[in-house]
C-alpha cells in the first residue's frame, strides 16, 4: 500500500516518521510539499518526491491531505483530475468534513476525517478519527495503524469530531498554559524556573498515569490528594471560588463553535 502526503508540515512529518519507525518502507510513502528543501530532505531518506498534489495522488492508494484548512479547497481542487473510487482520502484538519472533501472532489470516495494533536511528534499522540461508510477494513486498519505508530487512538462517529478537537487537539495549550502558571509561580518564589519545570512535567505525566492505570477515577484521586485542612484543599477551594470548571467548559465550548467555522470558511 502506497500511501501520500500532500503537505510536509510538523504533522505530516512526525506521521511520516511514525510510519518509518514502525518498518514501513520509505518508497512506499509520496510526498509533495512547496518548500523544495523539505523535499530534497525526504528524498534523501528514500521517499518518493511528488511533483504536485495531482502527483501524490495518482501514485498513492491513501492520500493524507496535510493541508491547512483556509487551503483544503484548493488542494483538493489539485488533486481532483488524479482522484477516484478507488483512492482514499485523510482529512487532518480542524472543522473539515467527509462531505466537505468529498464534494471539493466531486467525488464519494472513501474518506477518513482525522483529528491528531502535536504531542505526535514525540511519539506520544492522540488522534481519534472516523470512517467514510465505503472504508474498506484494510484501509481502516492501515489509516489506524498510521496513527498508533505515534501514540493512542479512538474511533468516533463524525457528529463528535468538532466537540473532540477541544478534548485532546486543541487541549496541549491548556495544559501548557497551567504549566506556565505553575512555572511562574515557582520563579516569583525564588525557586530556579528550569528544575521547577521538570518537577510539573514529571507530576503532569504521574497524573496522567494515575488517570489511565489506578483504577480511580478523577473525582476520587483528587480526594486522596486532598487531605482535610491540608495544603491541596486551599487551593482547589481558590479553583472552585473561581469557577474553574465552568471556565474550562466555556473554553471547550469556544473551541467547538470554531471548528464549525472553519469549514464554512474554508
Amino acid at each position: 500500500m502506497k500511501i501520500g502526503f500532500i503537505g510536509a508540515g510538523n504533522m505530516a512529518t512526525a506521521i511520516i516518521g511514525g510510519l518509518l519507525g514502525a518498518g514501513m518502507a520509505a518508497s512506499d510513502i509520496c510526498v509533495f510539499d512547496t518548500d523544495s528543501e523539505k523535499l530534497r530532505d525526504f528524498q534523501s531518506k528514500g521517499l518518493l518526491v511528488a511533483s504536485d498534489g495531482a502527483d501524490v495522488t495518482s501514485k498513492s492508494d491513501v492520500i493524507v491531505l496535510a493541508v491547512k484548512p483556509q487551503n483544503y479547497s484548493e488542494a483538493l481542487s489539485a488533486v481532483k483530475c488524479s482522484a477516484d473510487m478507488s483512492k482514499t482520502f485523510v482529512s487532518i484538519a480542524a472543522g473539515i468534513t467527509i462531505d466537505f472533501v468529498r464534494r471539493g472532489l466531486g467525488l464519494d470516495c472513501p474518506v477518513v476525517r482525522v483529528m491528531p494533536n502535536t504531542p505526535l511528534l514525540v511519539g506520544k499522540g492522540a488522534t481519534a478519527l472516523c470512517f467514510s461508510e465505503n472504508v474498506t477494513e484494510k484501509i481502516q486498519s492501515a489509516v489506524m495503524n498510521m496513527f498508533s505508530c505515534s501514540g493512542v487512538v479512538e474511533v468516533f462517529p463524525e457528529e463528535n469530531m468538532d466537540a473532540i478537537i477541544a478534548v485532546h487537539g486543541s487541549s496541549p495549550a491548556y495544559f501548557y498554559l497551567f504549566a506556565k502558571a505553575m512555572a511562574d509561580y515557582a520563579q516569583s518564589a525564588g525557586i530556579d524556573r528550569e528544575r521547577a519545570m521538570n518537577l510539573i512535567c514529571a507530576t503532569m505525566e504521574g497524573s496522567a498515569e494515575m488517570l489511565r492505570s489506578s483504577g480511580d477515577d478523577a473525582d476520587t484521586l483528587i480526594k486522596k490528594v486532598s487531605s482535610k485542612g491540608g495544603t491541596t484543599i486551599e487551593a482547589l477551594k481558590k479553583f472552585y471560588e473561581n469557577d474553574i470548571e465552568n471556565i474550562i467548559s466555556e473554553a471547550m465550548t469556544a473551541c467547538t463553535k470554531r471548528a464549525g467555522e472553519l469549514a464554512a470558511e474554508s
